[in-house]
C-alpha cells in the first residue's frame, strides 16, 4: 500500500505546495504559512493531513479569508479549501442542500436559485465560504432566526485521526454542536447539509429617522418584520431602519445613480476619508454627507440574498458583539452619549459609519454568541481609504469595554482580547468544547495561534501582533 500511495502524494505535493504572504480581505492581517496546499479533492485533504502528522506540522483550513482577525492565520501549513466547492446534492422535496465546505455563498445562492430554493437567512455579505460561516456561527438578522449554523442539519468532518465523520443532532451530537462554531479547530469541514426554503423575494422598507427616536422603539422594531436591521450613522445621529418581509410582489430593486451612488457615495467619500487622516476635523461632515445620500424613505423588492447582502464600501477594521437583547437599549443609549461627548471634544474619537444593529434568536450551539439568549448584535467599522491605516484602536477599546459591561460576547471571526477565563465565564459549554478538542485532536494538529491563545491560554508566541503590526493595544 505504501508504494502505491507515495508516488501520488509526491506528485501532488510537488504541484500543490507553495509559499506566499497571505492577506485577509480587509488587509488588516497577513501571514506567511510554512506551506500552502490547495487540494482538488477530498482524498487530497486526507493526504495533506497524514503528511502534516508525519512532519509534525499544524494545519489551518481557510476559505475566503474574510475574517477581519487572525482567526485564519498560521505559521504552520495552510489548506485553502477553494476547490472543495461542489454542490453534492439538492433535495427539492425536503428542501435541503449538501455542499462542500469551500463553496462560497455567492456560488451557493446561484445554484439554489436555479432549483427554486434559498437559504433562510443570510448575513450582510456572501463572499465567505460555507465552512467559514459555520465555523464562526456567522449570522444575519431576524427576531425568529438563529445564526446561520442553526440551519445546518449534518456535517462531514475530517478529524485529526484521519477518520471522516458524519455528525448531526442524532449522531455524535456533542461533536456536531461543537463544530457548528468550531473555530476551525475540530477538523476540516468537508461538507454540510443545510435546511432551505423555497426561493423568496423580500420587500424591504427603509426609513431614515433620528437615532434618539429609534432606541425607545427598539422592542417594537426588532420584531416588526421578519428581518429587521438598523444602520446608525453616529456623525449625523440618524438611523436607517430597514424592515424586510417575504413577499410575492414583483422585483423592484433599488435604482442606482452613477453620480450619487458611485462618484459621490464611493469615490468622493473615500477621497474625503483619506483627507481626514490629515484633517480629522472634517470627519463629521463626511458622515453627514454620507447620510444625506440616503433618501428619507424607500421600498425595494428583490430576491432574498440581494436584499440581505449590502455593499461594504471600503476595506475596513470591524468588530461586532452580541448582547443579551434585554440590555440592547441601555447599551445603545450609553454608546450614543459617549460618541456625542467625543464629538464635542476637539481631540475626541471620530467614529465611522454605520454602526449596524441586528437581531437573532437564541440557539444551543456551544460557542455561538447567541447561545441560550435572544441577541442584539452591534457592529462598528473604521474604513481604510485606499488601504491606508486609520486610528481605530482607541475607539475599538472603548466599544469593547462597553460591550463587556453589558454582557456582550464577541463575534468569533473578529478581533477581540478575551482570555479563556473570560470566555469560560461567558459560555457554559466552553470547558466541554476544550475537552472535546483534546479528545478528537490530542496533538493539536488543527490548533493555530488564535485557538491556542483564546481557547488554551497559550499567549506567548501566539499574539495577534505576529500577523499585524497595528493591533497592539
Amino acid at each position: 500500500m505504501a508504494t502505491a500511495t507515495t508516488p501520488a502524494l509526491r506528485a501532488w505535493t510537488t504541484l500543490g505546495l507553495y509559499t506566499a504572504l497571505e492577506p485577509n480581505w480587509a488587509e488588516t492581517f497577513r501571514c506567511a504559512p510554512a506551506a500552502v496546499f490547495v487540494p482538488e479533492g477530498v482524498g487530497q485533504c486526507l493526504l495533506i493531513l497524514e503528511l502534516a502528522k508525519r512532519e509534525g506540522k499544524t494545519l489551518r483550513a481557510t476559505g475566503a479569508r474574510h475574517s477581519p482577525s487572525d482567526l485564519w492565520c498560521t505559521r504552520g501549513w495552510m489548506v485553502r479549501m477553494d476547490k472543495i466547492d461542489k454542490v453534492l446534492e439538492i433535495d427539492t422535496e425536503k428542501r435541503t442542500v449538501t455542499a462542500q465546505g469551500g463553496i462560497t455563498l455567492h456560488a451557493l445562492h446561484k445554484a439554489l436559485h436555479a432549483e427554486g430554493l434559498a437559504m433562510r437567512n443570510v448575513g450582510s455579505i456572501s463572499d465567505q465560504s460555507l465552512a467559514g460561516i459555520i465555523a464562526t456561527a456567522t449570522h444575519g438578522t431576524g427576531w425568529d432566526y438563529g445564526c446561520m449554523s442553526a440551519d445546518v442539519l449534518e456535517l462531514t468532518i475530517l478529524l485529526a485521526s484521519g477518520e471522516f465523520v458524519t455528525c448531526s443532532r442524532t449522531s455524535r451530537q456533542d461533536l456536531f454542536l461543537a463544530s457548528l462554531c468550531g473555530l476551525g479547530a475540530i477538523g476540516l469541514i468537508i461538507s454540510a447539509k443545510v435546511q432551505l426554503e423555497p426561493s423568496f423575494r423580500l420587500r424591504e422598507s427603509r426609513q431614515k429617522l433620528p437615532f434618539a427616536a429609534v432606541v425607545p422603539e427598539l422592542d417594537s422594531l426588532a420584531g416588526r418584520s421578519e428581518h429587521t436591521r438598523v444602520w446608525w450613522n453616529p456623525l449625523s445621529d440618524t438611523a436607517m431602519v430597514m424592515l424586510a418581509n417575504r413577499t410575492l410582489d414583483p422585483a423592484k430593486p433599488p435604482k442606482g445613480s452613477f453620480f450619487w451612488g458611485t462618484f459621490v457615495g464611493h469615490w468622493l467619500v473615500e477621497f474625503l476619508l483619506y483627507v481626514s487622516l490629515a484633517v480629522p476635523s472634517i470627519t463629521p461632515a463626511i458622515g453627514r454627507l454620507a447620510a444625506s445620500l440616503d433618501p428619507p424613505s424607500a421600498v425595494v423588492t428583490d430576491d432574498s440574498y440581494n436584499i440581505f447582502n449590502l455593499d461594504c464600501l471600503f476595506r475596513q477594521y470591524t468588530t461586532e458583539w452580541a448582547l443579551p437583547y434585554e440590555n440592547a437599549a441601555a447599551t445603545l443609549t450609553e454608546l450614543r452619549a459617549f460618541l456625542l461627548a467625543q464629538q464635542k471634544d476637539p481631540r475626541g474619537l471620530r467614529a465611522h459609519f454605520p454602526i449596524e444593529v441586528r437581531f437573532a434568536k437564541a440557539d444551543d450551539i456551544w460557542l455561538s454568541p447567541g447561545y441560550g439568549r435572544q441577541t442584539c448584535w452591534i457592529g462598528i467599522v473604521m474604513y481604510k481609504p485606499y488601504g491606508y491605516d486609520v486610528p481605530w484602536r482607541k475607539w475599538f477599546d472603548a466599544f469593547e469595554a462597553l460591550m463587556l459591561s453589558h454582557g456582550g460576547r464577541p463575534h468569533w471571526a473578529k478581533l477581540h482580547p478575551l482570555t479563556p477565563q473570560q470566555l469560560s465565564a461567558m459560555y457554559p459549554k466552553f470547558g466541554a468544547f476544550r475537552l472535546l478538542l483534546e479528545d478528537v485532536d490530542p496533538t493539536g494538529v488543527f490548533r493555530n495561534e488564535y485557538v491556542k491563545r483564546h481557547v488554551f491560554g497559550e499567549t506567548v508566541g501566539n499574539e495577534p501582533e505576529a500577523f499585524s503590526r497595528i493591533v497592539a493595544r
